[in-house]
């Protein structure tokens, strides 16, 4: 975010005014190139978030009015602005603008060897109506008429070709609200050739959730349909909560969670109080199941790994222009007295079972259970089956779940252990046997015991031959 040269810091980068400059902020050109070989010396890919959909309507230092006209490279008359973005709309039918657009697509590869792009308001560029007021609830009309910008359409299909032909490994995600269909199958099908989508319906779910209901009233049916509503070989990225839900006037979601007392109950050397114990069990379980069950990939906003306590801000008359909000405390994760430690430690561990068993890149997980009165969800994804107890209060001995798989079991994750900040109520030398008896639509099925607000990960680890 933010590396296109922008005018206006609270804009977060989205207000572009010079698209083929490094924002000076941070550092000289070279040294972005720097921190880019450094990343993919440690192998870690870089996207950059291309903002294509607008630009800034500044005219002493943007593009707006570059030849004395509101016409070179944006729309005339309104049909040219964002009534909400308050910026100008590029006119897609133009050779300039195309030209533009795809040389600035290929410099950014090129002159500074980013792996591909998260293209930014995807949305607001396939309609003529830019998403406003529109609930997209899925219906096909919704898509295919008249209110589609076929221009806008075909860009996006040309700069997905161009990047993809120039480096078959790079990767494009489209920030797309609407689920326009085929907005991920490739170009020779007849669809828009990016890579992945973002789920952007997960988090605004999470955070309703704990605005709107009490934990007793979660309905796992509603969960797992957010997290499971996406077109078959269209592949998403999954995320608990980004900079859209813990900006100014809204709260990370462990902020939601444990509000104040992440100020004072946060310290190891004190005892747990509801509040916190509350927090730090579920924010486990919401960023694993969205993990395990949300897409084929996974993003993790900065500080989202340790439950950062505070929100985005950025300088604004409202705050005096206050940067204090404007940055992240990772220094917290390193306190040992702290428990913020252990929600850092359950994101590295949950991570690391992913790259053992690599369920983003298998097949969609089978749900078997999503029981409303007893809150438990079970699912099997990459031969692992992933359990999750959403009761407040009430454990389940010898609970019976589902499983395709015969044979013995073994936890390899449990959110309860004690580096986790759990409370230890599961003994992982315990073994689970399944047996041929058909549960919930499958074949077999073993018994398991399931504290409350609990997410456990069974290994089958010793099939029958």
């Amino acid at each position: 975010m933010a590396i296109m040269e922008h005018a206006y810091y609270a804009s977060f980068g989205y207000q572009i005014t010079s698209f083929f400059a490094a924002s000076s902020r941070y550092g000289t050109p070279e040294e972005l190139k720097e921190l880019v070989d450094t990343a993919h010396s440690m192998g870690i890919i870089v996207l950059l978030d291309v903002v294509h959909s607008h630009a800034s309507k500044n005219s002493a230092d943007g593009l707006n009015m570059f030849d004395g006209t509101d016409s070179c490279y944006f729309h005339s008359g309104p049909r040219g602005t964002h009534d909400l973005w308050d910026s100008r709309l590029f006119a897609y039918s133009s050779w300039e603008v195309l030209r533009f657009l795809l040389s600035n697509i290929r410099w950014w590869l090129e002159e500074y060897c980013f792996d591909g792009f998260r293209f930014d308001g995807v949305t607001s560029m396939l309609y003529h109506h830019h998403g406003m007021g529109q609930g997209f609830s899925g219906d096909y009309s919704e898509y295919f008429g008249l209110q589609v910008d076929e221009d806008a359409l075909t860009y996006l299909m040309l700069a997905n070709h161009l990047t993809h032909t120039l480096y078959p490994d790079s990767i494009t995600i489209a920030e797309d609200v609407s689920g326009m269909p085929a907005l991920c199958s490739p170009i020779s099908q007849g669809g828009g050739g990016f890579d992945y989508r973002l789920a952007m319906a997960i988090p605004d779910k999470w955070i309703q959730l704990l605005k709107e209901f009490k934990d007793e009233d979660w309905n796992m049916g509603n969960i797992v349909y957010t997290l499971t509503n996406r077109r078959y070989l269209e592949k998403c990225i999954a995320y608990a909560e980004s900079h859209d839900q813990a900006l100014v006037g809204d709260k990370t979601l462990a902020f939601w969670l444990m509000d104040a007392e992440m100020y004072t109950n946060m310290s190891v050397l004190t005892p747990f109080t509801p509040v916190i114990d509350r927090g730090i069990q579920l924010h486990k379980m919401i960023r694993l199941i969205t993990h395990g069950l949300g897409g084929e990939g996974y993003l993790n906003f900065m500080g989202n790994e340790f439950g950062h306590p505070e929100w985005l801000d950025f300088p604004r008359k409202g705050n005096n222009e206050s940067y204090h909000y404007a940055r992240r405390q990772f220094h917290l994760t390193d306190d040992d007295l702290l428990r913020y430690k252990f929600l850092n430690n359950f994101d590295r561990d949950m991570n690391r079972l992913e790259e053992r068993f690599c369920w983003l890149s298998a097949p969609q997980a089978h749900v078997s259970e999503k029981h409303e009165g007893n809150k438990i969800i079970a699912f099997e994804r990459a031969g692992l089956l992933f359990i999750f107890n959403f009761h407040p209060s009430k454990s389940y001995t010898d609970y019976r779940i589902g499983t395709a798989l015969p044979g013995k079991f073994k936890i390899v994750l449990d959110s309860d252990a004690a580096e986790y900040g759990g409370h230890q109520r599961l003994d992982h030398s315990t073994d689970f046997f399944s047996e041929a008896f058909e549960h919930n639509g499958r074949p077999c099925s073993l018994l398991v015991y399931i504290p409350s607000r609990v997410a456990l990960i069974l290994q089958n680890v010793d099939p029958p031959n």
